[in-house]
């Protein structure tokens, strides 16, 4: 297999691995020194995997529904970038809604004693969207309920802060150009070694 196939199924198998529910291969995925940034959650890989189990066994789970990865290795490290929509089956005021999140997850992944595993997982959000599952339904979210968080993530925002979660403010978002630019440099600086 090359480095980009290995590169690209651990990727692959961590996504997989969290909408199935299979933690122990989810860690697979992970160097223990790793970092993860997301909405929800920022501090270690594995710390992530513990925290998405707690995450699913309160009942709230996702799906990501991925396009196709860009693969850039150089020695030992690697970039990818994996395009997903983020897709929540939830409620508003009894009403059964398909929550749909944007992102780009971006990868730094290391090959380290032979095997590739992600150092840093990093989420850089697009936008979001809310439908009823029953095409016509009434929707209960107004532009004052998302007025508090930004334009990216603010229906996803929205709903993980009232199932509990705190969202940062400060994340990495399409509608900040010159924060999201920034960090793609830093990401193949680092990639160049």
């Amino acid at each position: 297999m090359t480095d980009t196939e290995s590169v690209t199924q651990t990727v692959l198998r961590e996504r997989q691995a969290r909408d199935r529910g299979w933690w122990d291969r989810m860690r697979d995925c992970y160097w223990p020194d790793s970092t993860v940034n997301l909405s929800w959650y920022r501090g270690s890989g594995p710390g992530f995997v513990d925290a998405s189990a707690h995450m699913a066994g309160r009942g709230d789970a996702s799906v990501h529904r991925l396009s196709p990865p860009t693969v850039r290795t150089v020695a030992d490290r690697a970039f990818v970038e994996l395009p997903a929509g983020i897709e929540v089956r939830t409620e508003v005021d009894g009403v059964a809604v398909d929550l749909v999140s944007y992102t780009r997850i971006v990868h730094r992944l290391e090959r380290r004693e032979g095997r590739w595993a992600i150092a840093r997982l990093d989420c850089v959000y697009e936008r979001d969207t809310v439908a009823p599952v029953l095409p016509g339904s009434p929707v209960a979210l107004t532009a004052r309920d998302l007025a508090p968080y930004r334009p990216p993530y603010a229906i996803l925002a929205w709903h993980l802060a009232r199932r509990g979660y705190t969202v940062s403010g400060d994340l990495l978002g399409d509608d900040r150009p010159e924060r999201t630019a920034a960090f793609y440099d830093d990401t193949l600086k680092w990639l160049d070694g």
